[in-house]
């Protein structure tokens, strides 16, 4: 009697921070949600470029808390329904525990599925092969092997992990022999010469019944923490999933499973893991640069340079990388611009807020830019996407004057609920409950004035949300002295 088929379901790995492209990712807007290479966000390019072959409706995708209505935002805007397709984890816990809660999610509603595991922050240039590698994962994973994408190396690349393949298996698959870390060059010559051993891209297939099993033998502590976390019902604890172990699927099944394939590809990938690597990427032009937004160059050659809105003017430069955004500028040689990390470690250690989020901001509701902030005065511009609205809150430190540059508002102002329009504006003294929606078609624009002594996003006291965020503090704790760089003692809570 021939096997059932079985579903197939892609698994999209967005738990990244994005440091490595800083200042244009950062820790609340990671690369994945970034338009680096197209018109599209790299996690919207993943899921495009899996169709014919993969059915996009069967998407899952795990990420992070803080990116999980942005990711919903950028399922909508490429018409795939957002509906149960985002598991969101509380904290990070490395691959292993993403890729398995993505699977015995899965497993809550089939008897078996093919699964295949993507980075949602990589890129691929070639479809026509990438495609025809997907049929192939598809075929051996059917054939209960666990397939590893092994990407073909064309120089002695030192910043991957690599994969060593052994005997020959079916088709143009390798038993997996080891995994090896990153090289020093001498090392990545002699792999590149040998044949053999394959960039490790991070990307897999095989039956969800066949990896529960790898699971089972090999690290039962993490898959029983994760059936005890997928039986309390679709969100993921904080306190059951902190306590799963940070491990990589690498260090966890593959290094140890006799399933293992590596299916030697070559469909033009890189993981983006830098500046220089976009570079390398994107195509170039006069005098080997690659130039984004409104960039003027004279005299200047293989190098990057990328204003997201102002003009940037180079002389007399090669081999360089500038990337603009409003309120940072990045100058580095492009060799060495994959030490932007060590960058944003300083940053963390020194309180600066460039490493955590741009000027604009993005929330469940909308966005907030901020325009000019001082001591005692902050403006922003807050849009609300159709339909929307923030939760019922209050402030303890300032008060707000609402101006409506764009759309229809729907005002709540102490006891008083009103429509303002272009044009029309309001005032809202501290300690007033208010709200703001938008009940109209289009996005709605606010020009925001704050005025007090303390403008953190901490001073936020919520009645009543949308997104679950609904945080009543004690107004003794609101209402603390203010102490050095005007921070309010206390638990924090999210910004609007």
């Amino acid at each position: 009697m021939p096997k059932e088929e079985v579903k197939i379901y892609p698994v999209l790995l967005a738990g990244g921070i994005g440091s490595r492209l800083w200042p244009v990712s950062r820790e609340l807007f990671p690369k994945q949600l970034v338009n680096l290479a197209g018109d599209d966000s790299l996690i919207q390019d993943t899921i495009k470029r899996l169709s014919p072959v993969l059915d996009i409706d069967n998407v899952r995708i795990v990420c992070g808390d803080d990116h999980y209505y942005e990711v919903l935002r950028h399922l909508e805007e490429i018409n795939v329904s957002s509906d149960g397709k985002v598991i969101s984890e509380p904290c990070g816990r490395n691959t292993a525990p993403a890729i398995l809660l993505a699977v015995l999610s899965i497993l809550k509603n089939e008897k078996d599925a093919v699964i295949l595991v993507f980075p949602s922050d990589h890129v691929i240039s070639d479809q026509t092969e990438f495609h025809e590698s997907l049929q192939k994962a598809v075929d051996l994973a059917n054939m209960d092997k666990i397939v590893t994408f092994g990407i073909k190396p064309n120089y002695p690349e030192t910043g991957y992990g690599y994969i060593e393949g052994g005997k020959s298996m079916y088709g143009d698959s390798f038993a997996v022999r080891r995994f090896v870390e990153k090289p020093d060059e001498k090392t990545a010559r002699r792999y590149l010469k040998a044949g053999n051993f394959f960039w490790n891209s991070g990307m897999f297939a095989f039956k969800a019944s066949v990896v529960i099993k790898e699971f089972q033998a090999y690290e039962p502590g993490i898959l029983k923490g994760i059936k005890k976390i997928v039986s309390k019902g679709d969100s993921v604890p904080f306190d059951l999933y902190e306590k799963i172990p940070d491990i990589s699927i690498d260090y966890a099944i593959m290094e140890k499973t006799k399933k293992g394939v590596v299916l030697p590809s070559d469909f033009g990938w890189s993981d983006i893991g830098s500046w220089k690597s976009l570079y390398d990427f994107l195509p170039k032009g006069k005098d080997n640069n690659v130039i984004e937004g409104d960039v003027i160059l004279q005299d200047t050659r293989n190098s990057f340079v990328r204003s997201e809105n102002r003009l940037v003017v180079t002389n007399s430069i090669e081999n360089i990388v500038i990337v603009d955004t409003p309120d940072t500028v990045f100058v580095s040689s492009l060799e060495e611009s994959r030490n932007v990390k060590s960058v944003v470690n300083k940053l963390k250690k020194l309180g600066r807020k460039e490493f955590k989020s741009h000027v604009t901001v993005y929330r469940p509701w909308g966005t907030y830019t901020i325009l000019e902030e001082n001591n005692d005065s902050k403006i922003k511009r807050i849009v609300v996407y159709p339909g929307a609205k923030l939760s019922l809150q209050m402030h303890y430190h300032r008060s707000e004057h609402w101006i409506v540059a764009q759309g229809t508002a729907k005002i709540t102002n102490g006891d008083q609920v009103f429509i303002l329009k272009e044009n029309e504006s309001t005032f809202v003294p501290k300690t007033n409950r208010h709200r703001l929606e938008n009940p109209g078609s289009i996005p709605l624009h606010i020009i925001e004035v704050q005025m007090g002594k303390y403008l953190g996003e901490d001073d936020i006291v919520r009645f009543d949300d949308d997104f679950g965020r609904t945080v009543k503090a004690k107004k003794k704790t609101a209402k603390k002295k203010v102490v050095k760089k005007k921070a309010v003692k206390g638990k924090k809570k999210k910004g609007k």
